[in-house]
Protein backbone atom coordinates (compact mmCIF):
# COMPACT_ATOMS: atom_id res chain seq x y z
CA UNK A 1 0.00 0.00 0.00
CA UNK A 2 1.34 3.43 -0.89
CA UNK A 3 1.67 5.69 2.12
CA UNK A 4 0.65 9.31 1.65
CA UNK A 5 3.09 12.11 2.17
CA UNK A 6 2.43 14.19 5.23
CA UNK A 7 2.62 17.92 5.81
CA UNK A 8 5.67 18.48 8.00
CA UNK A 9 4.65 19.13 11.60
CA UNK A 10 6.97 20.46 14.26
CA UNK A 11 6.22 17.36 16.33
CA UNK A 12 5.33 14.02 14.82
CA UNK A 13 1.83 12.80 15.50
CA UNK A 14 0.40 16.23 16.31
CA UNK A 15 -1.67 18.68 14.33
CA UNK A 16 1.06 21.32 14.40
CA UNK A 17 1.45 24.15 11.92
CA UNK A 18 3.15 23.01 8.71
CA UNK A 19 6.77 23.68 7.99
CA UNK A 20 7.29 26.22 5.21
CA UNK A 21 10.04 27.01 2.77
CA UNK A 22 11.71 30.38 2.54
CA UNK A 23 9.33 31.25 -0.28
CA UNK A 24 6.36 30.59 2.00
CA UNK A 25 5.06 27.46 0.29
CA UNK A 26 3.77 24.58 2.37
CA UNK A 27 6.50 21.94 2.60
CA UNK A 28 6.13 18.21 2.95
CA UNK A 29 8.38 15.23 3.45
CA UNK A 30 7.73 11.54 2.87
CA UNK A 31 5.82 9.96 5.73
CA UNK A 32 8.62 7.38 6.06
CA UNK A 33 12.29 7.95 5.26
CA UNK A 34 15.09 5.37 5.30
CA UNK A 35 18.79 5.98 5.86
CA UNK A 36 21.35 3.25 5.22
CA UNK A 37 24.40 4.14 7.28
CA UNK A 38 24.19 5.76 10.71
CA UNK A 39 27.54 7.51 11.01
CA UNK A 40 27.92 11.26 11.44
CA UNK A 41 26.32 12.03 8.07
CA UNK A 42 23.56 9.40 8.24
CA UNK A 43 22.62 10.43 11.76
CA UNK A 44 22.48 14.07 10.69
CA UNK A 45 20.22 13.24 7.75
CA UNK A 46 17.94 11.20 10.00
CA UNK A 47 17.80 14.08 12.48
CA UNK A 48 16.77 16.54 9.75
CA UNK A 49 13.89 14.40 8.50
CA UNK A 50 12.71 13.58 12.02
CA UNK A 51 12.42 17.28 12.83
CA UNK A 52 10.44 17.74 9.61
CA UNK A 53 7.85 15.17 10.70
CA UNK A 54 8.90 11.92 9.03
CA UNK A 55 9.25 8.53 10.64
CA UNK A 56 12.85 7.47 10.03
CA UNK A 57 14.42 4.00 9.82
CA UNK A 58 18.23 3.89 10.14
CA UNK A 59 19.89 0.63 9.09
CA UNK A 60 23.47 -0.27 10.00
CA UNK A 61 25.84 -3.19 9.42
CA UNK A 62 25.41 -4.78 12.88
CA UNK A 63 23.69 -4.31 16.21
CA UNK A 64 26.50 -2.35 17.83
CA UNK A 65 26.66 0.12 14.93
CA UNK A 66 22.86 0.47 14.99
CA UNK A 67 22.97 1.30 18.71
CA UNK A 68 25.67 3.90 18.07
CA UNK A 69 23.57 5.40 15.27
CA UNK A 70 20.59 5.72 17.57
CA UNK A 71 22.75 7.41 20.19
CA UNK A 72 24.04 9.91 17.61
CA UNK A 73 20.53 10.81 16.45
CA UNK A 74 19.19 11.09 20.00
CA UNK A 75 22.11 13.32 20.97
CA UNK A 76 21.35 15.61 18.04
CA UNK A 77 17.67 15.71 19.01
CA UNK A 78 18.57 16.57 22.61
CA UNK A 79 20.68 19.48 21.39
CA UNK A 80 17.78 20.65 19.24
CA UNK A 81 15.47 20.51 22.26
CA UNK A 82 17.96 22.56 24.29
CA UNK A 83 17.78 25.23 21.59
CA UNK A 84 14.02 25.31 21.89
CA UNK A 85 13.09 23.12 18.93
CA UNK A 86 10.14 20.79 19.45
CA UNK A 87 11.35 17.27 18.79
CA UNK A 88 9.44 14.14 17.72
CA UNK A 89 8.38 11.26 19.93
CA UNK A 90 10.93 8.49 20.45
CA UNK A 91 8.92 5.97 18.43
CA UNK A 92 9.37 7.96 15.21
CA UNK A 93 12.98 6.69 15.03
CA UNK A 94 13.87 3.03 14.57
CA UNK A 95 17.34 1.56 14.12
CA UNK A 96 18.36 -1.94 13.08
CA UNK A 97 20.25 -4.10 10.62
CA UNK A 98 17.53 -5.26 8.21
CA UNK A 99 16.98 -3.26 5.02
CA UNK A 100 13.45 -4.69 4.88
CA UNK A 101 12.62 -1.82 7.25
CA UNK A 102 12.66 0.37 4.12
CA UNK A 103 9.62 -1.37 2.60
CA UNK A 104 7.26 1.53 3.39
CA UNK A 105 9.70 4.39 2.80
CA UNK A 106 9.03 7.02 0.16
CA UNK A 107 12.69 8.04 0.18
CA UNK A 108 15.79 6.04 1.14
CA UNK A 109 19.21 7.67 1.31
CA UNK A 110 22.47 5.75 1.22
CA UNK A 111 24.97 7.35 3.62
CA UNK A 112 27.80 4.82 3.90
CA UNK A 113 31.49 5.86 3.65
CA UNK A 114 32.81 7.34 0.40
CA UNK A 115 33.83 4.04 -1.18
CA UNK A 116 32.40 3.03 -4.55
CA UNK A 117 32.04 -0.68 -3.75
CA UNK A 118 30.40 0.01 -0.39
CA UNK A 119 27.93 2.35 -2.03
CA UNK A 120 27.11 -0.07 -4.84
CA UNK A 121 26.41 -2.80 -2.29
CA UNK A 122 24.29 -0.43 -0.18
CA UNK A 123 22.22 0.72 -3.15
CA UNK A 124 21.60 -2.87 -4.25
CA UNK A 125 20.31 -3.69 -0.76
CA UNK A 126 18.06 -0.64 -0.80
CA UNK A 127 16.62 -1.34 -4.25
CA UNK A 128 15.71 -4.89 -3.26
CA UNK A 129 13.78 -3.61 -0.23
CA UNK A 130 11.90 -0.51 -1.40
CA UNK A 131 8.48 -0.20 -2.99
CA UNK A 132 8.06 0.68 -6.65
CA UNK A 133 7.44 4.40 -6.25
CA UNK A 134 10.19 5.10 -3.72
CA UNK A 135 13.02 7.50 -4.53
CA UNK A 136 16.53 6.17 -3.91
CA UNK A 137 19.38 8.61 -3.26
CA UNK A 138 23.09 8.57 -2.55
CA UNK A 139 24.81 11.02 -0.23
CA UNK A 140 28.03 10.69 -2.21
CA UNK A 141 30.16 13.82 -2.36
CA UNK A 142 32.18 12.86 -5.43
CA UNK A 143 31.33 9.49 -6.99
CA UNK A 144 29.49 9.63 -10.32
CA UNK A 145 25.74 9.21 -9.99
CA UNK A 146 25.62 7.59 -13.43
CA UNK A 147 28.31 5.09 -12.40
CA UNK A 148 26.29 4.16 -9.31
CA UNK A 149 23.05 4.07 -11.30
CA UNK A 150 24.50 1.56 -13.75
CA UNK A 151 24.05 -1.20 -11.16
CA UNK A 152 20.39 -0.39 -10.49
CA UNK A 153 17.31 -1.83 -12.15
CA UNK A 154 15.51 1.52 -11.82
CA UNK A 155 18.01 4.34 -12.45
CA UNK A 156 15.12 6.66 -13.33
CA UNK A 157 14.23 7.07 -9.63
CA UNK A 158 17.83 7.49 -8.46
CA UNK A 159 19.78 10.69 -7.82
CA UNK A 160 22.32 12.24 -5.50
CA UNK A 161 21.37 14.12 -2.33
CA UNK A 162 24.69 15.51 -1.14
CA UNK A 163 24.31 16.77 2.42
CA UNK A 164 27.07 18.70 4.16
CA UNK A 165 28.79 18.11 7.48
CA UNK A 166 27.55 18.91 10.06
CA UNK A 167 24.07 18.35 8.66
CA UNK A 168 22.12 20.27 11.37
CA UNK A 169 24.15 23.44 10.84
CA UNK A 170 24.46 23.28 7.05
CA UNK A 171 21.96 25.12 4.87
CA UNK A 172 22.81 23.44 1.56
CA UNK A 173 22.01 20.16 -0.21
CA UNK A 174 23.19 19.39 -3.73
CA UNK A 175 20.56 17.58 -5.80
CA UNK A 176 22.62 15.68 -8.36
CA UNK A 177 20.85 14.41 -11.47
CA UNK A 178 21.96 11.43 -13.51
CA UNK A 179 21.25 10.87 -17.18
CA UNK A 180 18.31 8.62 -16.33
CA UNK A 181 16.87 10.62 -13.41
CA UNK A 182 13.35 11.80 -14.24
CA UNK A 183 12.30 15.43 -13.89
CA UNK A 184 9.54 14.37 -11.49
CA UNK A 185 12.06 12.75 -9.13
CA UNK A 186 14.23 15.90 -9.21
CA UNK A 187 11.20 18.04 -8.37
CA UNK A 188 10.18 15.81 -5.47
CA UNK A 189 13.71 15.70 -4.08
CA UNK A 190 14.09 19.47 -4.30
CA UNK A 191 10.80 19.96 -2.45
CA UNK A 192 11.91 17.54 0.27
CA UNK A 193 15.17 19.45 0.72
CA UNK A 194 13.20 22.65 1.15
CA UNK A 195 10.85 20.87 3.56
CA UNK A 196 13.70 20.16 5.96
CA UNK A 197 14.66 23.83 5.94
CA UNK A 198 17.61 23.69 3.57
CA UNK A 199 18.39 25.18 0.18
CA UNK A 200 18.68 22.89 -2.84
CA UNK A 201 21.02 23.48 -5.76
CA UNK A 202 20.50 21.22 -8.75
CA UNK A 203 23.63 20.10 -10.59
CA UNK A 204 24.19 17.54 -13.30
CA UNK A 205 26.37 14.53 -12.66
CA UNK A 206 30.02 15.53 -13.04
CA UNK A 207 33.10 14.57 -11.02
CA UNK A 208 32.90 16.31 -7.64
CA UNK A 209 29.62 17.97 -8.66
CA UNK A 210 29.86 21.71 -7.85
CA UNK A 211 30.68 21.99 -4.17
CA UNK A 212 33.18 19.16 -3.71
CA UNK A 213 35.11 20.07 -6.83
CA UNK A 214 35.55 23.70 -5.77
CA UNK A 215 35.94 22.98 -2.07
CA UNK A 216 38.57 20.28 -2.56
CA UNK A 217 40.54 22.43 -5.02
CA UNK A 218 40.78 25.17 -2.40
CA UNK A 219 41.49 22.72 0.42
CA UNK A 220 44.29 20.93 -1.45
CA UNK A 221 46.01 24.20 -2.33
CA UNK A 222 45.80 25.29 1.32
CA UNK A 223 47.44 21.99 2.35
CA UNK A 224 50.21 22.50 -0.22
CA UNK A 225 50.81 26.01 1.17
CA UNK A 226 51.06 24.58 4.69
CA UNK A 227 53.38 21.85 3.41
CA UNK A 228 55.62 24.47 1.77
CA UNK A 229 55.77 26.62 4.91
CA UNK A 230 54.00 29.59 3.30
CA UNK A 231 52.06 30.26 6.50
CA UNK A 232 50.58 28.49 9.52
CA UNK A 233 47.24 26.70 9.31
CA UNK A 234 45.67 29.44 11.43
CA UNK A 235 47.01 32.23 9.22
CA UNK A 236 46.00 30.51 5.97
CA UNK A 237 42.48 30.07 7.32
CA UNK A 238 42.32 33.62 8.67
CA UNK A 239 43.34 34.97 5.28
CA UNK A 240 40.32 33.30 3.67
CA UNK A 241 37.93 34.14 6.51
CA UNK A 242 38.78 37.84 6.67
CA UNK A 243 40.02 38.46 3.15
CA UNK A 244 37.30 36.56 1.28
CA UNK A 245 34.52 36.42 3.88
CA UNK A 246 34.60 32.62 4.11
CA UNK A 247 32.84 31.60 7.33
CA UNK A 248 35.57 29.00 7.94
CA UNK A 249 39.01 28.52 6.44
CA UNK A 250 39.84 25.56 4.18
CA UNK A 251 42.06 23.73 6.68
CA UNK A 252 39.60 23.92 9.55
CA UNK A 253 36.88 22.86 7.12
CA UNK A 254 39.00 19.85 6.14
CA UNK A 255 39.32 18.91 9.81
CA UNK A 256 35.55 19.01 10.23
CA UNK A 257 34.83 17.12 7.00
CA UNK A 258 37.51 14.54 7.88
CA UNK A 259 40.92 14.25 6.27
CA UNK A 260 40.13 10.71 5.15
CA UNK A 261 36.93 11.89 3.47
CA UNK A 262 38.73 14.73 1.72
CA UNK A 263 41.49 12.37 0.61
CA UNK A 264 38.94 9.97 -0.87
CA UNK A 265 37.27 12.78 -2.79
CA UNK A 266 40.62 14.09 -4.04
CA UNK A 267 41.57 10.63 -5.30
CA UNK A 268 38.25 10.35 -7.12
CA UNK A 269 38.80 13.77 -8.73
CA UNK A 270 42.40 12.90 -9.59
CA UNK A 271 41.12 9.92 -11.60
CA UNK A 272 38.79 12.25 -13.47
CA UNK A 273 40.91 15.39 -13.92
CA UNK A 274 44.53 14.38 -13.40
CA UNK A 275 47.34 15.99 -11.48
CA UNK A 276 45.57 19.18 -10.45
CA UNK A 277 43.73 17.10 -7.85
CA UNK A 278 46.70 14.94 -6.76
CA UNK A 279 46.55 14.80 -2.94
CA UNK A 280 49.55 16.43 -1.20
CA UNK A 281 51.91 14.14 0.69
CA UNK A 282 51.02 15.92 3.94
CA UNK A 283 47.38 14.89 3.59
CA UNK A 284 48.30 11.28 2.86
CA UNK A 285 50.73 11.21 5.79
CA UNK A 286 48.22 12.55 8.30
CA UNK A 287 45.57 10.06 7.18
CA UNK A 288 48.07 7.19 7.41
CA UNK A 289 48.89 8.29 10.96
CA UNK A 290 45.20 8.26 11.90
CA UNK A 291 44.98 12.05 12.30
CA UNK A 292 41.63 12.55 10.58
CA UNK A 293 40.54 15.88 12.05
CA UNK A 294 37.93 16.67 14.65
CA UNK A 295 36.64 13.10 14.90
CA UNK A 296 40.03 11.80 16.07
CA UNK A 297 41.10 14.89 18.02
CA UNK A 298 43.84 15.98 15.64
CA UNK A 299 44.18 17.04 12.03
CA UNK A 300 45.56 20.41 11.03
CA UNK A 301 44.37 21.56 14.47
CA UNK A 302 44.07 20.00 17.90
CA UNK A 303 40.46 19.32 18.92
CA UNK A 304 39.11 18.76 22.41
CA UNK A 305 37.02 15.69 23.23
CA UNK A 306 33.89 17.86 23.51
Amino acid sequence: MTLPETTSPSRAGTAAAPDTTAAGATASVPAVVGVLGGGRMGAGIAHAFLLAGARVHVVERDGAAAAQARERVETALTRSAERGTRIPDADTLTTGVDAEAFAEAGLVIEAVPEDRDLKLDALTRIERAVRGDAVVASNTSSISIDALAASLARPDRFLGLHFFNPVPASALVEVVTGDATTAAVVTRATQWVEAIGKTAVVVRDAPGFASSRLGVALGLEAIRMLEEGVATAHDIDTAMELGYRHPMGPLRTTDIVGLDVRLGIAEELERAFGVRFTPPALLRDLVAQGHLGRKTGRGFYEWSAS
